[in-house]
């Protein structure tokens, strides 16, 4: 863990350069970085930030190695002549009930006391929510670029004109593995930490296997705060189910799997799930040869993008990009794209229509950013864990970490979610329909 926080647990101000907002040429621009990098979701803290810093680099065409250390690279970038401070800062806890209300008052700490003008942020649902209602038209009015926040509802239920959305949210996962469900088991059950995450998230893989394969009862819904998983792996083995999809975050993943695997869960019903970021994994294998669902994992795309961020990684950072690198990466590169549009304005007014419709290239391939919803589509991918083993990064450094296998790389066209913004947002192409 210690090798990914040494350079990002301080606020820092670094000179970037991107672009105007009614302002003269050389007036500093910060962009703000709300991240936990203290809490229960600090691994994607980290990653978010690492994997920003080498977007905003990449975008630029500086490369960071030429430098003494990346800070002194970031201080290089420039965009319509304007420096931007990225102002980091952390809403962490123990406690993640206090997420939502911490994210909120430092996103109001950002705009109110450091001034920023943009804000990239947050790995927790809730508190995603919560920072949505702070950039409003109606309240701050600035653009969010909401990331690795993963609930639907973020470009769904909860639309915000001024949120966009590059990462993916779970109904790409859910779509992934619709594709192979039925070859799995024909009776499932969910288990799902009981926050908007988990409920969302429960209910986007249950619409996109609807009719595919049976929902034995409702979701299973854990407190945040389980030790003990006794009570609900008993539920499973009860429902009749052959198949359980469980749907957590963070530290519950791992104690999961441990708890799965010590009472015997999996020698009676299969398990399918998405994949956690390396510490975690190599904490708590999964099953070997079991399938799963991934965002991203550093081995997976064949680009010169992903190569670029890889090396870069390495290089700066002494670990490999890790589960959301990929995703803080490629939102850097669109906001970045969306401000040369812009030349540098920030404003709503400007930056929405720079950003909708949006197509680049990015670590995973082509990424688009759909006019309708603001949720980006890119490909996705289902793999199988082989097993954990230690890795040369090839600088004189080894570490431990999982090895998978590619089962089936999912199109855009494949995952792309539903649209469930407001009818109003419907275009000639795309139906909106907001969940019932």
């Amino acid at each position: 863990m210690l090798r990914k926080l040494f350079s990002v647990l301080l606020l820092i101000s670094l000179l970037l350069g991107i672009g105007v907002i009614g302002a003269q040429d050389g007036e500093p621009l910060k962009i703000g970085l709300l991240q936990d990098l203290s809490g229960w979701l600090k691994l994607y803290g980290i990653e978010s930030v690492n994997g920003f810093q080498l977007g905003l680099l990449y975008a630029a065409g500086i490369d960071p190695t030429e430098y003494d250390s990346i800070e002194a690279a970031l201080a290089e970038v420039s965009v319509g002549g304007r420096p931007v401070e990225l102002v980091i800062k952390d809403y962490g806890s123990e406690n993640n009930a206090n997420d939502a209300d911490n994210a909120a008052s430092k996103a109001r700490e950002l705009i109110e006391s450091d001034g920023v003008e943009v804000i990239y942020g947050v790995p927790n649902s809730g508190a995603a929510l919560a920072l949505q209602g702070v950039i409003a038209p109606d309240n701050y009015n600035l653009i969010l670029m909401a990331g690795p926040t993963a609930s639907p509802n973020i470009t769904g239920a909860n639309f915000n004109v001024n949120t966009f959305r590059v990462c993916r949210n779970t109904f790409h996962d859910a779509l992934s593995l619709s594709t192979i469900a039925s070859q799995v088991g024909q009776k499932w059950v969910q288990i799902a930490v009981d926050t908007d995450f988990g409920r969302a998230t429960a209910a986007a893989f249950q619409a996109a296997n609807e009719g595919k394969v049976e929902f034995v009862q409702d979701t299973i819904l854990v407190p945040s705060d389980t030790t003990d998983f006794t009570p609900f792996i008993q539920q499973i083995l009860d429902s009749g189910a052959d198949v359980v999809n469980p749907i957590f975050a963070g530290g519950l993943t791992a104690l999961w799997t441990q708890q799965a695997i010590e009472l015997g869960l999996v020698d009676k019903v299969a398990s399918i799930s998405g994949t956690n970021s390396n510490d975690a994994i190599v904490l708590a294998p999964p099953i070997p040869d079991s399938i799963a669902y991934i965002v991203y994992q550093y081995t997976l795309p064949k680009t010169e993008i992903n190569d670029w961020l890889t090396e870069k990684h390495i290089a700066m950072f002494n670990d490999v990009p890790d589960l959301f690198t990929e995703c803080a990466f490629a939102s850097a590169q669109a906001l970045y794209a969306g401000l040369e549009a812009t030349g540098g304005d920030t404003t709503p007014a400007a930056l929405i229509g720079a950003l909708e419709g949006l197509r680049f290239e990015g670590p995973k391939g082509e990424y688009y950013i759909r006019p309708e919803d603001h949720q980006a589509l890119a490909p996705q991918y289902l793999i199988r864990f082989k097993s954990v083993e230690e890795v040369d990064l090839g600088n004189g450094t080894k570490m431990m970490l999982p090895q998978y296998e590619l089962y089936a790389e999912v199109s855009a066209e494949d995952t792309a979610p539903p649209c469930q913004a407001p009818a109003d947002r419907s275009s000639d192409t795309l139906t909106c329909t907001p969940p019932a």
